[in-house]
């Protein structure tokens, strides 16, 4: 082929009768133009990767561009995210609503192709990706769902969900630490449906990866318990479907295809180097390039016909494919009523009517449990009614209480359970769960502890910006964890994961409360919910003489008050509620009428209409304390310039719980003494 001429520095014109040439320089130029014309980008990849995107696209994906979600397509992400041109080409020729004039907007303020894919802005894109490893790691998830739901509603003759899982990753997504994480993962469960063609080109931006990637990536993938083929010559069409193919066969493993390409193949003078990676190959360049790889038209984004009637026969096989799967759907729904609406019902991502009746009367008011002691309680409550609902921890369940504890658990091979062992791998957890997410069927939570959420930030923001309804589960909520010290105990953590947009964090105060928390990330299907539960044991309150706990997903309310017009205002969250209420009663009875409120969550309270936070926070009480054990950072926003905050700002210390709130002032009696002076400061001022 002339591709693979070039590739061995041997030029031959393109046969206008070769299908395969026409169809990947149009997938090449198309990209090209696109980044030429947004003056930015990355052309390298496009060009070098089109001849093994072809090869999938148009021989092996199961897809229907005339719908992007149909259940039973298969997946495909583009974890070089960069290489997004590539994507975009892609969609546009085969059918999917991406018209040329959005390729022209290529990066351009709300156009359907931004710089890196965006999950839920561009037909057919089925994850957002960029951050390298994650695609790949998002990749695990999606073939894991696609084994869980096979495995519980499939049924003799009816194989209705029936797809794979592809990727097309790179020599940076292989260096990447989530990769190698859930790598090891999905070699471990022996996911056959996951295929990963792998370009190895051999540069990255500071060159050759030689300089910092040495290793054999097939030897450790193989190690990893991976079926690898090749490497291979990535610019070979029939190799890379042929590699595919036999990919297919290996049921029992996940492939890795390594393929050999060639970065910015064809331009003469950045070919194969560092300097087609990320920028427009420039007009002259661009010019040559075509003149190289024998593309004969100079007006940029053009598709000749011949291309664009072999590319539009992918909504023929598309539409083919989906009435075939929905024959066989409709006799599924005849001979097994019952499991059809279950799945429709899970892949809608809908909730059972009373689904959360069995969280009532769950803990006694006035015992002593811990959030996380709650928290276990209420996952196996929601469980029996919530079939969906799957999850597990980093090593960590027996202290996280995530177990279903009547449910089988997701071993090698065995996808049956709904108890995940994701292993130490708190990085890969959090993009495994997204992948779930992404795909559909299946709602994930996670669990470890909330100092190594720093391990999984990267996860939980590609979660809140791609809106996935993800439950991330995070116990030993602060320095009351006690003696492990400071390298467990977080301070910051609270702080920095109310900082991203669209993730609501959730703090209860007690086992009612958590109650509150979990209907509210159950019910929220456009973005993740962060659960922070206490290691210590916390009273249950007595809702009788306090607020209902259906308060809590207010995200703040009125615990209690000593007065229809307090003096101040006490507003904490978690454990420290209990702290705040002491203090109020002793403010109280010292003459100083208190409110005490229970802030369980800043976003959801902010969601609130203006006059309920009115009601809640009065603007003409502007003596205010906050009391969390965490960093003060930020409480202003609540407790105004006049107010006070009680805290930690520091690293915590090896000690009991009880010795460390003391020695950190984390008492009602420091909270009355603060309460004291901002009263005495506004009285002065």
């Amino acid at each position: 082929m002339a591709s693979t001429q070039l590739l061995w520095g041997r030029w031959q014109s393109v046969s206008p009768e070769n299908y395969d040439d026409l169809c990947i320089n149009t997938i090449r130029f198309l990209a090209v133009d696109a980044v030429q014309q947004a003056k930015s980008g990355h052309p390298g990849a496009p060009l070098g990767v089109a001849p093994m995107a072809h090869a999938l696209w148009d021989r092996v994906l199961k897809h229907n561009p005339r719908d992007p979600n149909w259940p039973d397509r298969d997946r495909f992400v583009l974890s070089p995210g960069h290489a997004s041109a590539l994507l975009y080409s892609l969609l546009h020729l085969t059918g999917y609503d991406l018209p040329l004039d959005e390729l022209k907007r290529f990066r351009q303020w709300e156009s359907m192709t931004p710089g890196h894919p965006e999950y839920g802005m561009t037909p057919g894109v089925e994850m957002t990706t960029g951050p390298l490893g994650q695609g790949f790691a998002h990749s695990v998830g999606m073939a894991i769902a696609e084994r869980m739901l096979a495995e519980r509603f499939n049924r003799p003759g009816f194989d209705v969900t029936d797809h794979r899982t592809y990727a097309i990753v790179s020599d940076g997504d292989l260096q990447e630490g989530v990769a190698s994480e859930a790598a090891s993962l999905a070699g471990t469960l022996r996911l056959g449906r996951l295929i990963c063609l792998y370009d190895s080109n051999h540069i990255s931006i500071e060159g050759n990866t030689d300089i910092s990637f040495t290793e054999d990536v097939g030897a450790r993938f193989q190690a990893y318990g991976w079926h690898v083929i090749g490497p291979i010559d990535g610019m070979d069409v029939d190799a890379v479907e042929g590699a595919l193919r036999a990919a297919q066969e290996e049921t029992d493993d996940p492939s890795l295809i390594i393929c050999r390409t060639v970065i910015g193949f064809g331009s003469p003078n950045k070919q194969g180097t560092a300097a087609a990676h990320g920028e427009p190959l420039g007009e002259d360049e661009v010019r040559l390039t075509k003149e190289r790889l024998g593309w004969p038209h100079a007006e940029p984004f053009t598709v000749p016909q011949d291309a664009a009637d072999h590319f539009g026969e992918a909504l023929t096989r598309g539409q083919q494919w989906q009435d075939s799967w929905e024959a066989l759907y409709a006799s599924y729904q005849a001979t097994h009523p019952a499991e059809s609406a279950q799945l429709a019902e899970a892949l809608a991502g809908n909730l059972p009517d009373g689904w959360d009746e069995d969280l009532k009367d769950l803990h006694d008011a006035g015992g002593s449990v811990s959030t996380r002691d709650a928290s276990g309680r209420i996952v196996n409550a929601i469980s029996k009614n919530v079939l969906s609902l799957a999850g597990g921890s980093a090593d960590l369940a027996p202290s996280n209480k995530t177990l279903l504890t009547e449910e089988k658990h997701i071993g090698p091979g065995e996808f049956g359970g709904r108890n995940f062992h994701f292993g130490i791998r708190e990085h890969a957890m959090g993009a495994i769960a997204n992948g779930l997410a992404l795909h559909g069927g299946v709602i994930p939570y996670t669990g470890t502890f909330l100092i190594f959420s720093d391990y999984m930030r990267p996860s939980i923001r590609l979660a809140a910006l791609m809106g996935l309804r993800v439950i991330f589960v995070f116990t030993h909520d602060s320095v009351a964890l006690g003696e492990d010290g400071p390298t467990h105990q977080p301070i910051e953590q609270l702080m920095g994961l109310r900082g991203v947009p669209n993730l609501v964090v959730f703090r209860p105060a007690e086992a009612t409360e958590n109650a509150g928390g979990w209907r509210a990330a159950l019910e929220r299907t456009d973005g993740p919910t962060v659960l922070a539960l206490s290691r210590q044991n916390l009273t249950v309150f007595d809702r009788n003489i306090y607020a209902p706990a259906s308060d809590a997903r207010m995200g703040a309310y009125v615990l209690w008050q000593s007065s229809d017009e307090p003096d101040c205002i006490l507003i904490a969250t978690g454990s420290e509620v209990h702290v705040a209420l002491e203090a109020g009663k002793s403010l109280q009875a010292n003459g100083t009428p208190t409110r005490v409120v229970s802030m369980p969550s800043w976003e959801l309270f902010d969601a609130q209409p203006d006059e309920y936070r009115s009601s809640v926070l009065p603007n003409d009480i502007r003596a205010r304390v906050s009391v969390e054990a965490g960093t003060t950072f930020g409480w202003e926003r609540y407790v105004g310039i006049d107010g006070e905050s009680v805290g930690v700002d520091r690293f915590g210390a090896s000690a009991p719980a009880n010795v460390l709130y003391e020695k950190f002032g984390l008492t009602p009696e420091r909270v009355v003494e603060a309460a004291k002076r901002v009263i005495v400061n506004l009285r002065d001022a």
